[in-house]
C-alpha cells in the first residue's frame, strides 16, 4: 500500500448514516450472542443440574479471560482508528501488527494460569466433588483452547477499528450459530461424535471461534484496504504496546469489575433467599437485550469518534456522541417500557415460580428506573476511550459498582426489605451521569482545535 492512505468513510460519509452502518451489524451480531449465551446453558442444564452450576461458576473465571482480550482490543480499536484518521498508515499497519503478537503472549500467560488456578478456584467456591469435576473439565479445556477466542477477536477488532462492522457481523453470528449447532452434538453425541458431556460445550464455544476467526482473517485480508498485515509488524514496539494499553488496560479492570459486583451483590441478596439470587441472574439474561444493542452503538461509535479526533474534526466528533447518546435513550426508553409493563411475562420465560414473580416484579420495575440514564453514560464513557482518556472511564466504572452500588446495596439490606436494594441501581447510576457529564467537559477541551480540511455540515443531522 502507498505512503498515503485513502480517505476512510469514518471522516467522510453522513454521520447519521455512517453510525447506523458501522453500529447495527454490530447490534446485531451481539444480539445473537446474546440468544447464544441461553442456549448454551439451556443445553449444559439437560446434563444435570450441578454441570449448569458449574458452568455458572466458572463466569467469572471466563469473564476475566475476555477481559484481557476485550481491554486489548479496545486499545487498539482507538489507536488504529486515530492512526488512520492521522493518514499514518505505517503506525496503522505496525498497530496490527503487535496486536497479533499480544494476542499470542496472552494466550501462553492463559495457558500457563490455567494449570494452577482452575482447581482452586472451584474449590474455593465449592466443596460439592461433582460440581468440581465438571468446572475442571470445562475451563481446563476452555483455557487450553483460548487462542480461538483470542484470535476471533484479534481479527474482529481489526475489523472494528477500520469501520468494517459488516465483516465483523458475520463472522460474529457465524461463529455463535456453529455454536449453537455443535453444541448438542458434541455434548450429547448426536451423529456419530463422541459424547463429552460439559467439555462438549467448552469444546463447541472453541470450534465456533475458531471458525470465526479464520473468517475474519480472511475478510481482513481480501476486503479491508486499511490495514495490510505483515510480518515483519509483528516486532513487538514499546512505545505502540504502551499506547495499547494507556486505553486498554482501564478497559480491562473496567471488564474485570463487573465480576467482582456479580459476587458481592449475590451475597448480599443470598442472605434474603436463593430467589432473590435467582431473580438477579434472570434480570442479567433480560437485560443483556436491551444493553446489547447500546453496546454494539457504542463499538461502532468508537471508531469514528477515534478517527476524528486524529483528523482534527470537531463538529463530527460531537456530532456522533450526540447522535449515539439520543439512540441510546431511545432503545433504553423502550427497555424501560417493557421492564415496567410486562415484567411478569418477562419472568415466565424463565419458568418463574409465583415466589419468583412475587420478588421479581418490583425488582425489574425498580432496576429499569436507570436504563435511560445508563444509556447516556455508557455512550459518554465510550467517547472517553476514543478520545484516549480510559482512565476517566475506568473512575467512573469503579465509583459505580464498588464505591456507591455495593454499599448502597448492603446499607438498603440493612431495612430488612429486599426491594430497598434494588434501589442501589438507579443511585449508582444517577452518580455515574453526574462523573461522566464532569469529565466529559474536561474532555471537551481536547477537541477544542480548528478543524482542518472540510468540516461536517451535520451536528444538526446528528440530533435529527
Amino acid at each position: 500500500m502507498s505512503e498515503t492512505i485513502r480517505e476512510n468513510k469514518l471522516g467522510t460519509m453522513p454521520l447519521n448514516r455512517l453510525l447506523l452502518t458501522t453500529s447495527l451489524p454490530m447490534m446485531a451480531s451481539m444480539l445473537v450472542q446474546a440468544l447464544y449465551n441461553i442456549v448454551d446453558s439451556m443445553f449444559v442444564a439437560r446434563i444435570a443440574e450441578d454441570a449448569l452450576t458449574a458452568v455458572s461458576l466458572a463466569f467469572s473465571l471466563q469473564n476475566l479471560m475476555f477481559s484481557f482480550a476485550i481491554g486489548t482490543g479496545v486499545g487498539v480499536n482507538a489507536l488504529l482508528s486515530k492512526s488512520l484518521g492521522e493518514k499514518n498508515q505505517e503506525m496503522a499497519d505496525r498497530t496490527a501488527g503487535n496486536y497479533i503478537s499480544l494476542s499470542l503472549i496472552i494466550y501462553v500467560v492463559l495457558l500457563i494460569l490455567g494449570r494452577f488456578i482452575i482447581a482452586p478456584f472451584f474449590r474455593f467456591q465449592t466443596a460439592d466433588p461433582v460440581i468440581i469435576a465438571y468446572g475442571e473439565q470445562y475451563m481446563n479445556t476452555i483455557f487450553i483452547c483460548s487462542f480461538g477466542m483470542l484470535f476471533q477477536i484479534c481479527m474482529e477488532r481489526l475489523l472494528i477499528s477500520t469501520g468494517q462492522t459488516f465483516y465483523s457481523m458475520i463472522t460474529q453470528i457465524t461463529g455463535a450459530v456453529i455454536n449453537m449447532i455443535m453444541d448438542p452434538i458434541l455434548i450429547f453425541g448426536l451423529l456419530g461424535a463422541p459424547k463429552l458431556g460439559v467439555k462438549g460445550a467448552a469444546v463447541a464455544t472453541i470450534f465456533g471461534q475458531t471458525v470465526a476467526g479464520v473468517l475474519a482473517f480472511i475478510f481482513n485480508q481480501k476486503k479491508n484496504p486499511y490495514i495490510t498485515l505483515r510480518l515483519k509488524n509483528l516486532k513487538l514496539s514499546g512505545h505502540i504496546v504502551a499506547r495499547i494499553y494507556q486505553v486498554g488496560l482501564p478497559s480491562i479492570i473496567m471488564a474485570s469489575i463487573g465480576s467482582f459486583m456479580v459476587f458481592f451483590l449475590n451475597k448480599i441478596l443470598i442472605a434474603f433467599s436463593s430467589t432473590a439470587v435467582a431473580v438477579f441472574g434472570a434480570y442479567f439474561k433480560l437485560q443483556s437485550f436491551i444493553f446489547m444493542p447500546i453496546f454494539g452503538l457504542n463499538n461502532g461509535m468508537v471508531p469514528i469518534v477515534a478517527y476524528n479526533y486524529g483528523a482534527r474534526k470537531r463538529s463530527r466528533i460531537t456530532g456522533t456522541v450526540k447522535l449515539a447518546a439520543a439512540y441510546a435513550v431511545s432503545i433504553m426508553a423502550l427497555g424501560t417500557l417493557l421492564f415496567e409493563l410486562f415484567p411478569r411475562t418477562l419472568l415466565r420465560i424463565f419458568n418463574a415460580s409465583p415466589h419468583m414473580i412475587d420478588i421479581g416484579v418490583p425488582a425489574l420495575r425498580i432496576i429499569a428506573i436507570h436504563f435511560m440514564v445508563a444509556g447516556v453514560c455508557i455512550i459518554l464513557n465510550s467517547s472517553f476511550q476514543a478520545l484516549g482518556k480510559a482512565f476517566y472511564s475506568m473512575i467512573v466504572s469503579i465509583m459505580r459498582q464498588i464505591v456507591v452500588l455495593l454499599p448502597a446495596a448492603y446499607l438498603l439490606s440493612l431495612t430488612g426489605n429486599l426491594n430497598m436494594v434494588w434501589f442501589a441501581f438507579p443511585i449508582a447510576e444517577a452518580m455515574s451521569l453526574a462523573t461522566c457529564i464532569f469529565f466529559f467537559m474536561k474532555c471537551r477541551k481536547l477537541i477544542d482545535f480548528p478543524e482542518e480540511g472540510e468540516g461536517d455540515p451535520a451536528p444538526a443531522e446528528a440530533v435529527g
